[in-house]
């Protein structure tokens, strides 16, 4: 009698496993009616069921999309558009790369940020949510949309750091936009506890062949993987990205905040650093130069005559460091502020590298908005951090780029500038242009804001940096 209840717990069991895969399969082929853009993306996931200890909603790694079947049969007898729904929202972590962050990252506002990105997307194209939390969204959205340009994960990350939220607020800012666990994006190398099915770990590494399987422990091997996982990611989203703003767009059914949201990912990234490299110039610096100096040479005269090398190393090699340089800083009302004190001390940063400045430096700091509000200059290391610690900004009118041009023209006539390389600019992009192109490299520099692309003149160098590219030291 027991063998029989037994067998029958089992039956029912397997019959509840093959219910909620069958929702899913189920869920996934309406978001593909609903959505047909998504037709490469939506079958990428490969559903498997987990024990209900290590999975209490549904997860995805970017590989998989992990689900209990007891949860699936509750949450579809509640809702049955319910797990469409989660299943979307797991698919769009994977469209805009969420899975696949760096180790550093703060987990507790990457994982808020990640979810609002995802549901300011779900309400724009049309996905219910739950009216329990209506007021706490619309009060955390409204705050978000009076602070940032535009809802992205990155830029909400950025914020919540800025804002020092405690983990108790986070937790409690996220709860109106929670659809799934993230846990497997940071512990990939602890998936075998999601393995399906009571599996064991070794016949899932037995049955699991290719890239980013869920068995793949930490190690060279799995970044090889996961690396692989994020690419093939990466492509579904240009892809993606190309059928929004074409195909699908003349179709009648492409949402807008999807196709900016993909533009914005997708756009053209800066390395201020490297930029900066551009305008090294050729000099000497105190530095054994490896190219030319014979360690064989100098060993053997070492040990035949003792302290007495046959060949002196080279004191000198040229190498490529930044030595004159131009910091031009619009003062104009919209630029001033916490970006420009930012920006001043980032670009420090960079060149008070052993690798980038010369021991004496000549570099000339203007702020200017309509005119030429002050001009320093530093000629060294001391000096930067002197000048960077009594910082003001002066200024706060219009903006003509004019005034700095001729001011360095005449500092080049004067010799106060005899080998500039170049000149950065960082500015709002309002203001008035020189007609001609001067005799130095100039790059204006701008903060993105929202989708607004300055015009510069055709001899100009631009760069568009995100603001938490100049609040942040790290990402």
């Amino acid at each position: 009698m027991m063998s029989e209840h037994r067998e029958c717990i089992s039956d029912m069991d397997i019959r509840a496993q093959e219910i909620a895969k069958e929702i899913i399969r189920t869920s996934q082929s309406m978001l593909l009616v609903r959505m047909r853009f998504l037709d490469v993306a939506i079958f990428q996931l490969q559903p498997e069921e987990v024990d209900f200890e290590a999975l209490q909603t549904v997860a995805t790694d970017g590989e998989k999309f992990y689900y209990n079947a007891d949860y699936v049969l509750k949450q579809y007898v509640q809702d049955q558009h319910c797990m469409t729904r989660k299943i979307m929202h797991s698919l769009l972590h994977c469209i805009f790369i969420h899975p696949f962050i760096g180790s550093q990252i703060d987990r507790h506002y990457w994982d808020f940020a990640a979810d609002v990105a995802v549901e300011v997307i779900m309400e724009d194209i049309g996905f219910e949510y739950e009216k329990q939390f209506s007021s706490q969204r619309e009060s955390i959205l409204n705050e978000l949309t009076d602070e940032l340009p535009s809802i992205t994960a990155e830029r909400v990350y950025h914020y919540c750091r800025r804002a020092n939220f405690s983990e108790r607020q986070i937790e409690e800012m996220r709860a109106p936009f929670l659809e799934d666990e993230h846990e497997c994006w940071y512990d990939r190398d602890n998936q075998n506890s999601m393995s399906g099915s009571g599996q064991s770990g070794e016949e899932s590494r037995d049955s699991d062949e290719g890239v980013g399987n869920g068995e793949l422990s930490a190690g060279s091997g799995y970044a090889d993987a996961s690396s692989l996982l994020k690419g093939k990611w990466q492509k579904i989203s240009k892809s993606m990205q190309v059928d929004l703003d074409t195909v699908s767009k003349g179709q009648g059914y492409a949402p807008g905040s999807m196709s900016q949201a993909l533009n914005e990912l997708h756009r053209e990234r800066y390395d201020y650093s490297g930029f900066l490299k551009k305008f090294a110039v050729l000099g000497e610096a105190m530095k054994i130069n490896d190219d030319e100096f014979d360690y064989i040479f100098y060993t053997y005269g070492l040990k035949l005559y003792g302290n007495v090398p046959l060949i002196e190393p080279l004191e000198y090699k040229e190498v490529k460091r930044i030595k004159e340089f131009v910091i031009a800083i619009d003062t104009s009302g919209s630029t001033s502020g916490e970006l420009v004190q930012k920006f001043l001390q980032k670009t420090y940063n960079i060149l008070k590298n052993e690798e980038s400045f010369f021991t004496k430096i000549n570099v000339h700091i203007i702020q200017c908005d309509a005119d030429i509000q002050e001009a320093v200059k530093i000629t060294s290391d001391e000096e930067f951090e002197s000048y960077l610690k009594e910082l003001s900004i002066k200024g706060l009118g219009g903006t003509d780029f004019r005034p700095v041009f001729t001011y360095v023209d005449q500092l080049i006539k004067n010799g106060e500038l005899t080998n500039l390389k170049g000149m950065i600019y960082f500015t709002d992009g309002f203001g008035t242009f020189p007609e001609n192109k001067p005799d130095y490299e100039t790059a204006f520099v701008f903060i993105k804001d929202g989708y607004w692309n300055p015009e510069v003149p055709s001899w100009a160098i631009k760069l568009v940096l995100e603001e938490n590219e100049v609040l942040e030291n790290e990402y």
